[in-house]
């Protein structure tokens, strides 16, 4: 990597990647190509479009609402270009979703397509002026649209002749970039401010931990996780750029065998997956029959990786699956296991450089290395806070500066960290600590549990009991072997005392099991009787 590339804020810097890798292939969808080089002049076009035809000023909010098409990297470039702030949003939100994220954020502008039209006009936001449709509108349908929205085509705003602001080289590193609103675990979203400086620092933090001697040969991405998720936008996105990457992308990461067919096609070495990626691929016949790079690098992330999954990814592709660690509030990346590290540890890795960590007691105070507390971190990729919620941000910030993760982790001799579980995770029964993450990979051991997921609901005798849900891979599974494998690797206490079998998971966009959705069906009896 060139040192003069990305010496500034994030307009800068990926004005300098497209100049420096101008001729190579920059990002694929399908049979479509783009260039570094073209990267950059579309960048110019949309900034010009949006600042002279949308009114859209320094600092103004503009909502992305895209799949992981050709448009979204071009809109991410666009934006910056333009000094706004861009607001990440999953395609599939509904009307309830989205009125909450777009009156709370105020976005001016709104890039889409037409397949979330009714979720947007269903919202009745009254902030938004400009919707940019990426796709074709018919024009009967513009009828129905509010008469206060100027609606543009994409790629008619991409061939305007708007001259591209100027703006880059003003933009500091405090100027906010993205609002990245969090899940939502509890009470409504928070729109996390990551500023050109946090991002900046993220991907300094990641070439630190990718390495100089590996930036000779050509690295071909391939991007499933959806690009409005903080950890493939810094990742697959940011950070392969200073690489020269060819990126990849995948809209319907459903599609395992155009996955398969695509990875083939362009050599993939790089990809980045959560747990039920990863698990999916390694069971997907056609991806079994590729040849793999040797030096194929696989990082997991969003959700603990299974050892299990490791093992079955291992023994197709010849490598564990690498490990890292971060939040939305921390651009993400807060931890990684080394590149170079071949077996599987469980681990979240070593602290990224200029990072600190601290793991904290209830009381604030350090814990002994090897005993688990909240995980606290402190570095230039910790956000600025969360958007015009002071109070909110005061609660997850020490009185040291460090974020307060709500993830409960250990540290080990050697200076390695492991996530035991979510703080509001944890199950407490009669006394005692049961972490989900620990009973889940128990489970998944047996050969016949697709997948597993580990929840606690109130119990007059033990404070809480243990809930187990589980997706067979057959329709007669033997739950009573579950429970006995349990015994068998387990405390009594942790010990799931009901297992309900269900035929799919609740999960997010980038497929992490949302546990909160197996609560609430417990609570309002929509689970089938126990097996």
């Amino acid at each position: 990597m060139p040192p003069q590339i990305g010496t500034g804020n994030l307009a800068v810097y990926i004005r300098d990647c497209c100049t420096e890798f101008s001729g190579r292939v920059a990002f694929v969808e399908g049979d479509r190509e783009l260039s570094y080089e073209a990267l950059w002049l579309k960048a110019g076009a949309l900034a010009g479009f949006l600042r002279q035809q949308c009114s859209v000023n320094r600092g103004d909010r503009v909502a992305v609402m895209l799949p992981n098409i050709m448009a979204f990297p071009i809109a991410v470039a666009g934006i910056v270009r333009a000094g706004a702030v861009q607001v990440n949003i999953n395609p599939y939100y509904t009307a309830h979703e989205l009125k909450h994220l777009l009156n709370d954020s105020e976005a001016d502008v709104i890039i889409t397509t037409s397949l979330s039209l009714p979720a947007i006009r269903g919202a009745d936001v009254r902030s938004i002026r400009s919707v940019i449709l990426v796709d074709n509108l018919h024009e009967e349908d513009l009828l129905s649209l509010p008469a206060i929205w100027q609606v543009a085509d994409f790629e008619d705003a991409l061939g305007s002749k708007f001259p591209a602001p100027d703006i880059v080289d003003h933009l500091g590193k405090e100027d906010l970039a993205f609002l990245q609103y969090t899940g939502g675990t509890t009470g409504l979203p928070k729109g996390a401010m990551l500023s050109h400086g946090n991002i900046m620092a993220n991907v300094r933090q990641f070439q630190a931990i990718w390495g100089e001697e590996d930036n000779v040969r050509q690295i071909n991405v391939l991007t499933a996780i959806p690009l409005y998720h903080i950890f493939a936008l810094t990742v697959n996105m940011m950070c392969m750029l200073s690489l020269g990457a060819k990126n990849v992308l995948i809209p319907n990461p459903r599609d395992l065998r155009e996955i398969s067919a695509l990875w083939q096609r362009h050599k993939i070495n790089f990809v980045t997956g959560v747990n039920t990626l990863f698990k999916a691929l390694a069971a997907e016949p056609s991806f079994a029959e590729l040849d793999f790079d040797p030096e194929l690098l696989a990082m997991g992330g969003g959700a603990p990786v299974q050892e299990v999954v490791s093992s079955r990814w291992k023994a197709l592709t010849g490598r564990h699956i690498r490990e890292g660690y971060g939040l939305s509030e921390t651009s993400p990346i807060l931890t990684c296991t080394p590149f170079a590290e071949e077996r599987f540890l469980g681990s979240i890795g070593e602290v990224a450089p200029g990072t600190e960590l601290a793991i904290r007691d209830e009381n604030g105070a350090d814990v002994p290395r090897g005993e688990v507390g909240e995980l606290c971190a402190r570095g230039p990729q910790v956000m600025q806070g969360y958007w015009r919620q002071p109070a909110a941000t005061l609660q997850v910030m020490t009185s040291d500066g460090y974020f307060r993760t709500g993830d409960l982790a250990r540290q080990d001799e050697n200076g390695r960290y492991y996530i035991v579980d979510r703080q509001k995770d944890m199950i407490l029964v009669s006394g005692f600590n049961v972490y989900p993450n620990e009973v889940e990979v128990t489970v998944s051991q047996l050969a016949d549990v697709v997948e597993c997921a580990c929840v606690g609901v109130p119990d007059q005798t033990t404070g809480e009991a243990v809930v187990l849900f589980v997706v067979g891979r057959t329709q007669n599974f033997d739950v009573q072997r579950i429970r006995v494998h349990c015994r068998e690797n387990m405390a009594a206490y942790k010990v799931p005392r009901h297992i309900h079998m269900i035929e799919e998971m609740p999960k997010s966009s980038v497929g992490k099991i949302l546990r909160r959705e197996l609560r609430e069906r417990l609570i309002h009896g929509k689970v089938m009787e126990e097996s």
